[in-house]
């Protein structure tokens, strides 16, 4: 059996190994795919393995040996899943794999934000301490987490596990589920002006999408931080760019852009207060060696006939 893996660098950069995939049949790693390659290299493969890279109708329509995309992520917008179900292909994806990473990064964007960890190791280093007067000094104030309240957007294992570590913190969280209308818990427009922190955890919607924009930043404290580790149309980039440049918002902590990678005309680009890493909630070690575990588990369910994580 003909297995691969079209943009394996970004699971596997060469610290882990595909042997737990190997045991199904011959592997073949690509680093990267670039779009007119796709249909070249799963010529004859009978398993693809992906983790952004696309497939549209007219790649699964001119694939007749596939039998089966292995998504290496959460999100499965990248496969047309009406045209492979029409195909018979099956689709699976990895849910759940990075919880623990995905909310420690929300935490690290809060103490970063809070703390200025980053700034005033710059300023050590470029010798302020040094020359301060006074034992101890700071650059940009800090602000302490406790009795502050943090509105956790979508209430999944990620956003409760989010919810969790903040009450740890010592701060009231006010809990908005996925399905931020209809509700008994509170719904977005409840927590708006009452929250200090807002961290998004929903999955893209057409009902999340643009979510905080600058109708919901108008509706916000001053100050307030805010934090998206979900997707990056969840936040309007152009509203919150202005909110920033404003004052409006305090900090800005994100892990998702719009675009993917980044375009240099992004309007966080020059906004104060920003914090961005380049989607990097899911990259330790541990948790991109538990990705393909899973994946290798999908495929042994899908060859005994009884797939797990099936998306369509």
């Amino acid at each position: 059996m003909k297995i691969v893996i079209l943009d394996a660098s970004a699971a596997n950069p060469g610290d882990l190994s595909w042997g737990e995939l190997e045991r199904f049949g011959e592997v073949i790693a690509y680093d990267f795919t670039e779009p007119g390659e796709v249909i070249p290299r799963l010529e004859g493969a009978e398993i693809a393995i992906t983790n952004k890279t696309c497939f549209t109708r007219e790649i699964i329509e001119a694939l007749p040996c596939l039998r089966y995309i292995g998504v290496l992520a959460t999100g499965y917008n990248v496969v047309d899943l009406k045209a492979a179900t029409e195909k018979g292909i099956v689709v699976t994806n990895v849910p759940e794999y990075a919880t623990f990473a995905t909310a420690q990064m929300a935490i690290a964007l809060l103490l970063e934000m809070s703390n200025n960890v980053g700034l005033h190791n710059a300023s050590v280093g470029q010798g302020d301490w040094i020359r301060s007067k006074q034992f101890c000094y700071w650059v940009k104030p800090l602000t302490e987490l406790c009795g502050k309240d943090i509105a956790v957007v979508g209430m999944g294992k990620i956003g409760r596990r989010v919810a969790l570590i903040a009450e740890t913190l010592g701060m009231n969280v006010l809990k908005v589920p996925h399905t931020i209308r209809n509700s008994d818990e509170y719904k977005l427009e409840d927590v708006l002006g009452r929250a200090d922190v807002i961290t998004l955890h929903c999955p893209l919607t057409e009902d999340t999408r643009d979510l905080i924009d600058a109708s919901a930043l108008s509706k916000c404290k001053d100050g307030v931080m805010v934090i998206n580790c979900a997707r990056g149309p969840v936040v309007n980039e152009e509203d919150m760019a202005k909110a920033l440049k404003e004052g409006k918002v305090a900090g800005y902590g994100c892990d998702v852009i719009s675009v993917e990678p980044m375009k240099a005309d992004n309007p966080l680009m020059d906004a104060p207060n920003t914090y961005i890493t380049p989607h990097i909630a899911w990259a330790p070690k541990e948790t991109r060696a538990r990705l393909i575990t899973a994946a290798a588990g999908n495929i042994e369910a899908f060859l005994k006939g009884e797939p797990v994580n099936k998306v369509n």
